[in-house]
């Protein structure tokens, strides 16, 4: 270290130990660079928002035999349909959810470098494998086949990308330290040079070459939320880390970094109503979404529906739904299938402990026990079954045509609901993560008010504002961690 660094406790510093942060340490140990990691949680709540996930990952790939050398062999491969994903496709779906609000630079660079980053991980000692269990339909002869894009994921999901994570970095000498929350920037002669840090045995100041923040957004505060988000998002439900609470972005904000990206919408989803700690659950994850929705109908408490189900794969839905039911009478929604669908519902989601379901044998008697009006319900129920189109095939693998003619229309997979006995799942809010961030050029590099880098502070992750807007396409969070954190931990 030269003489200049005497003072530094490390060459780089990382806040935030969730997949962008470790992407960005082990990019940084892989030069040479002396790292500490800093992670608000204990070790046993550690992880950020990506332990909560199921660990899908969308990448780039020409198909099952080019992702042969990057997943774990299963003997349903030889079976298996793996439509290719390209990288126009990948555009073309970030360009399509958010409404053309994506920034043409870093989604470039996402989809271009998708498949190299999770190869990289791959050798460092990071596992995935094919998603068969959320990725795929058994078709009727045995084989199966991939549908929507998103195909990949990490072995355990994101118990399983922490614990590689955790693992790779402390094989490579990162210094990880945990109960270190971030609160503030050292900022000298216009530069960043470190950190100040809340720990277990007071406030320390922690400096460093250079500072990458990877600690998420403003999800987990309430206030903030309903700030940036509107008031009613105060009472949504935190599916992941409760510690994602926005200091650092104030923080940024507060040296002058420029806001980036959209501050106004955020990922959420439909979320299990009901059961007992359904927020930031470290035993049940990803498992409290309902995600099966796209089979059957959503009705309000007035027994309504709202929203087109089958509008699109649940890849490109789920994400934006939540919002929708945050808006309803009471933020509250009810999933309704009948006997026919309820076996296609995904299994470690609806088959879950404890789950919040309602069964009964006709519809009145559902009606009753949701304690919604029973003549709306009926009717709602009785124009959907009449508007199927019954001489249409269903084909859940394919966006088949087979609408409702109603109001909203149900676009695809339109199946009746009418033969007992019959389910219904309640659902609110449950956010997952802000769209809003940091501005940043494609290195990376924080950009000021005049659009110049703040020297010495780089972004990854869920801190990096510009990629998602309205909605984003399942898996490209987990990627876009993979990839920009690599790339900031490759110049920090």
């Amino acid at each position: 270290m030269n003489m200049d660094n005497r003072e530094l406790d490390a060459e780089v510093i990382v806040v935030g130990a969730g997949n962008a942060g470790f992407s960005a340490a082990h990019a940084a140990r892989e030069r040479g660079r002396t790292v500490i990691l800093l992670e608000a949680g204990s070790e046993e709540t550690a992880g950020g928002n990506s332990f909560y996930t199921a660990g899908a990952t969308r990448i780039v790939h020409d198909g099952l035999k080019d992702l042969s050398d990057l997943v774990e062999a299963d003997e349903r491969h030889s079976v298996s349909e793996v439509p290719p994903y390209s990288k126009d496709e990948y555009i073309a779906d970030l360009l399509r959810v958010t409404e053309g609000r994506t920034d043409l630079e870093l989604a470039d660079i996402l989809a271009e470098e998708s498949h190299s980053a999770l190869s990289w991980l791959k050798s460092l000692g990071l596992k995935y494998r094919l998603m068969y269990e959320r990725q795929a339909y058994e078709r009727p002869d045995g084989s199966y086949l991939f549908w929507g894009g998103l195909h990949v994921g990490n072995v355990d999901g994101g118990q399983g990308l922490i614990a590689d994570h955790t693992a790779v970095a402390k094989k490579m000498g990162t210094d990880i330290r945990y109960e270190h929350r971030a609160t503030g920037l050292l900022v000298e002669d216009g530069r960043v040079r470190g950190v100040i840090v809340d720990t277990p045995d007071g406030t320390v100041t922690l400096r460093a070459e250079s500072l990458v923040l990877t600690a998420g957004g403003f999800e987990a505060n309430p206030e903030m939320r309903a700030d940036h988000l509107g008031e009613r998002w105060a009472n949504a439900k935190v599916r992941g880390t409760p510690h994602n609470q926005g200091d650092m972005l104030n923080a940024a904000l507060d040296v002058g970094a420029s806001r980036g990206g959209d501050w106004e919408t955020c990922h959420s989803v439909q979320w299990d109503a009901f059961t007992p700690q359904n927020e930031s659950n470290r035993e049940l994850t990803n498992r409290l979404t309902r995600q099966s929705y796209h089979l059957g109908v959503l009705v309000n408490n007035q027994g309504r529906r709202f929203l087109d189900e089958g509008a699109d794969f649940r890849n490109y839905t789920y994400a934006k739904y939540g919002k929708v039911i945050l808006e309803q009478p009471d933020s509250i929604a009810y999933q309704i299938f009948d006997r026919n669908i309820r076996p296609m519902l995904r299994t470690e989601e609806y088959d879950m402990p404890q789950i919040s379901e309602e069964v009964a044998d006709t519809l009145p008697e559902l009606a009753e026990k949701l304690n919604i009006d029973s003549d709306a319900f009926a009717a709602t129920i009785g124009e959907y079954n009449s508007g199927v189109l019954r001489d249409v095939d269903f084909d859940p693998t394919i966006k088949d045509g087979r609408r409702s003619d109603v109001t909203p229309v149900k676009s695809n997979w339109a199946l009746p609901i009418e033969s007992g006995p019959f389910y219904a799942y309640p659902v609110t809010c449950g956010i997952t993560f802000t769209f809003g961030g940091l501005k940043s050029d494609v290195e990376g590099r924080v950009l000021d008010e005049s659009h110049q880098p703040i020297p010495g502070l780089l972004v990854a992750g869920e801190m990096l504002g510009g990629l998602f807007s309205l909605n984003y396409p399942g898996g490209s969070g987990l990627a876009a961690g993979c990839v920009f954190g690599r790339r900031v931990g490759t110049i920090a």
